[in-house]
């Protein structure tokens, strides 16, 4: 099992030094990657419901969020061996030649250490605010993976889509990855097909076992549906880490080591070969390190 962690970039409290000291750590500890998620411009008022909250609320609405990219940017150039993912880089919030300069970018300066996480958003306002079209966004975001794959892959790459289109171009450099992995959420049939048409990794968050592990078997369908062997595909699952027992019981891994222990061995039945811990924990940024560095000394290596 790998053990990746959300790294602190939104809140009032983060900044440059919280980040650089929970990312080495991090780490040191031997975590195997750093995660970030992806808020712009949040509307003061929005009608769209969050998913993966009971009433559809957001819990992030008023917190200060650093960027995705440029925060994972930043980490590359503090750490050496941290894996550097999106959970998950929203697509239909940026234009896709950009946004792949940007990846590739990244990908270099981090000697190879990008996973590429990708969804199609719930936030229509926000993405009105970003000047982005929503309707179709799920078509969208299969194109932008298209000229993803051209961009990395071809020498002279060009795309004719029904959304997106630019002639012969020169893109260099290219990712180090050969390819860069693909992690895609969601939770819709459309989510299930997309990773199996273009994903290395289903990347499931904060929903019962149950569900997730229907949602597997959903993406495996699609997979032999296209002719793709399912053994191909990764499970990950995002979690909170809650030795408080502050969250829902179904979206965490908490309480104490035995019962962490006991929750992992289930999430490994369904068949996940990574979690994501997003650490819960009293005294801000310095309580989740804490948090996090508890677990991996006294729960990680019982885990097999």
């Amino acid at each position: 099992m790998e053990f990746g962690v959300h790294l602190p970039h939104l809140g009032h409290s983060t900044g440059r030094e919280p980040l650089i000291k929970f990312a080495q750590e991090a780490e040191r500890l031997g975590i195997h990657s750093g995660w970030v998620s992806d808020h712009v411009c949040l509307p003061a008022e929005f009608d769209s419901k969050y998913p993966y909250s009971d009433d559809g609320s957001f819990p992030g609405s008023e917190l200060a969020w650093l960027d995705a990219i440029g925060t994972l940017l930043f980490i590359a150039g503090c750490t050496e061996n941290l894996r550097l993912g999106f959970t998950v880089l929203i697509l239909p919030y940026r234009p896709p030649v950009v946004t792949a300069k940007q990846l590739a970018t990244l990908d270099i300066l981090s000697n190879g250490r990008l996973i590429l996480g990708v969804g199609v958003g719930w936030n229509q306002e926000e993405a009105e605010v970003l000047g982005m079209p929503w309707d179709n966004r799920g078509a969208r975001s299969d194109e932008q993976l298209q000229i993803f794959n051209a961009l990395f892959t071809e020498d002279e790459p060009s795309f004719e889509g029904t959304y997106y289109s630019f002639p012969k171009v020169d893109f260099e450099p290219k990712p180090i990855q050969k390819p860069v992995p693909i992690w895609v959420g969601g939770h819709s049939r459309a989510a299930f097909r997309r990773t199996a048409q273009y994903g290395h990794a289903f990347h499931a968050a904060f929903q019962p076992l149950d569900v997730v592990s229907d949602e597997w078997g959903k993406v495996k369908t699609e997979c032999e549906s296209i002719g793709r062997a399912p053994d191909e595909l990764e499970l990950s699952l995002r979690v909170f880490l809650d030795p408080e027992e502050k969250m829902e019981s179904y979206k965490s891994v908490g309480g104490s080591e035995s019962q962490m222990i006991e929750t992992i061995s289930k999430i490994q039945e369904i068949g996940a070969s990574h979690i994501l811990l997003d650490p819960v924990a009293s005294g801000g940024i310095q309580g989740r390190l804490e948090a996090l560095q508890n677990f991996m000394t006294n729960v990680a290596p019982q885990v097999h």
